[in-house]
């Protein structure tokens, strides 16, 4: 039997609000747990490639890598260390990265030529390690329904070097029926100036996908604009957006009919593997709740405790469990 969660709350022994407490309660866990949060270490990934330099990061960091002797390419450091203004981070050596996300990669048991589907893409992270493993075989294709978020993903492997072979759809994942790339017919591709494969779009093939740009066209500009302004914020959007696709992703040279292809019976020439981290309470991560302390307790209470969100992600995370 658990003690008084509200009278230790107001002994000023733990720096939780009643309503948590009692939520804690309720589910027989002991709160003490979330007093450890400056006790958890945390995690980074060093990008392969970059182990002959571990000393180096130590002395910028300055701290001790411990090595994660399960989960390769992993350390951990002191929680309170920061890496955002480090060499090794700016200049794509290392990235923060949650063991537990790592071992959810691992668990993939990732091998060369695979093609894989990440579902739940954002923010990047595991991503990010998927695109190391497979190195430059196999493809890989990220989805996510948060379009910004989905755009951090991109911003993280054009740093680190790691999109050449994917592409990134904002889409909901529960739908999403796209093929892999193996699917497709050969890529159609010529060969530009500067000895670089180049696509065979012009102003009189709109249809087929040049080599990828940031840069949109002033009529893709307003069909975004287009469709924003018809949206609301419950709806979301039944075909699938191509936010970034990399030199050797396959994309380049495909017509649009091609690359939006779908299948509604399962296909031999599907994924071989597929990762979906769906979204949770994160009432479970010290980290996460530490947060609170400074976005307001008031803050946990609407975002973590809301009955009807905890009924959506159960339901989104149910769904999400192969059938």
């Amino acid at each position: 039997m658990l003690p008084s969660l509200c009278d230790e709350q107001k002994a000023g022994t733990l720096p939780l609000p009643d309503a948590f407490l009692h939520f804690l309660e309720a589910n027989g866990l002991d709160p003490s747990i979330y007093t450890m949060a400056e006790t958890v270490p945390r995690y980074i990934r060093v990008k392969p490639g970059f182990e002959s330099q571990l000393l180096e990061i130590e002395d910028e960091l300055n701290c001790k890598l411990e090595k994660i002797t399960w989960l390769p390419g992993f350390f951990a450091i002191p929680p309170q260390i920061q890496i955002a203004g480090s060499e090794a981070y700016q200049e794509g050596k290392i990235y923060g990265m949650d063991a537990a996300s790592g071992a959810a990669v691992s668990a993939l048991n990732i091998s060369p030529g695979d093609h894989v589907l990440d579902l739940c893409a954002a923010p990047g992270a595991k991503l990010c390690m998927l695109a190391e493993l497979l190195g430059n075989s196999g493809s890989l294709t990220g989805v996510d329904i948060a379009r910004q978020r989905l755009a951090a993903c991109r911003t993280m492997l054009q740093k680190y070097s790691l999109g050449h072979r994917c592409r990134l759809f904002v889409a909901d994942g529960t739908s999403f029926s796209l093929l892999p790339l193996k699917s497709y017919p050969e890529t159609r591709q010529c060969i530009g100036h500067d000895g670089n494969s180049i696509g065979m779009s012009s102003k009189n093939n709109p249809d087929i996908f040049a080599e990828w740009t940031g840069k949109r066209s002033w009529r893709e500009r307003k069909k975004t604009i287009k469709a924003g302004n018809f949206a609301t914020s419950n709806q979301i959007q039944s075909t699938p957006e191509l936010i970034f696709y990399g030199r050797h992703s396959g994309v380049i040279g495909l017509r649009r009919t091609e690359l939006f292809h779908t299948v509604d019976m399962p296909s031999t020439s599907g994924y071989d593997k597929v990762l979906v981290d769906a979204e949770c309470t994160h009432d479970g991560s010290l980290k996460h709740i530490q947060k609170f302390e400074n976005w307001g307790w008031e803050t946990l209470e609407r975002r973590v405790l809301d009955v009807k969100r905890i009924d959506s992600l159960h339901h989104l995370q149910f769904n999400s469990c192969p059938k």
